[in-house]
């Protein structure tokens, strides 16, 4: 199950993030995933000071998205990390480590998300690639959209041909860990606030009480 945020960051967020990814220090993807010969991009470095701003921008949007929490049910959000693509720069089709190190702490990434922050028409290729099925659906959003997918999803980069693709990348350690219980969680819950109000109030309760031990079996804390 996928979720688009149209407007996760607000256009202060993206000239300020923009800004900060022409001053920042950038390094070697690899350092964060070095088995992995596809990789091809560049990372904001974490000791640069200007790191734990781009950090709390991103952060700070995710905190305060409905429509993402709704969506994810987050336990955990690993520090969002500003990502460059040049010319030629890639990332092979992959999944997702199981296991995020965060300082002290290791964050089991349930789902991913990806932040866009570079105009789309700056430049070419650069697609977010998922594989469904048989299918790969190619996503290439607007400065300021997400896209919030398993993280055990088959993706790739496509290689970016001119311009500069800057996004920023999360994991997250869902309060449900299994996406079909998590899908199933959700899904009712936008029932109860779509239909909640024009039900009887005894098919409402009886539809609350089914969410709740549903949250209540299914999730960790």
């Amino acid at each position: 199950m996928f979720l688009k945020i149209r407007n996760l960051l607000s256009e202060p967020d993206i000239a300020r993030l923009r800004q900060l990814a022409d001053e920042l220090h950038f390094v070697d993807g690899r350092v964060s995933n070095p088995a992995n010969v596809t990789k091809q991009n560049l990372q904001a470095d974490a000791g640069d000071p200007k790191y734990t701003e781009s950090v709390q921008i991103v952060s700070a949007a995710f905190a305060r998205s409905r429509e993402f929490a709704d969506f994810a049910m987050p336990k955990r959000v690993a520090p969002p990390l500003l990502c460059r693509y040049e010319p030629g720069m890639k990332y092979g089709a992959h999944a997702d480590s199981a296991l995020i190190q965060v300082g002290n702490v290791r964050v089991r990434s349930d789902i991913s998300c990806t932040v866009f922050i570079g105009d789309p028409a700056t430049y070419e290729g650069g697609e977010l690639a998922i594989v469904m099925g048989n299918q790969t659906i190619a996503f290439k959003c607007d400065a300021g959209e997400a896209i919030v997918y398993p993280s055990t999803t088959l993706h790739e980069v496509v290689p970016v041909r001119s311009g500069r693709r800057l996004v920023s990348i999360t994991f997250i350690e869902s309060l449900i860990a299994d996406q079909h219980r998590r899908a199933q969680v959700y899904e009712l819950n936008e029932l109860a606030a779509l239909e909640g109000n024009t039900m009887q109030w005894e098919n409402r309760v009886r539809l609350d009480v089914v969410r709740q031990n549903l949250m209540r079996m299914w999730s960790t804390t």
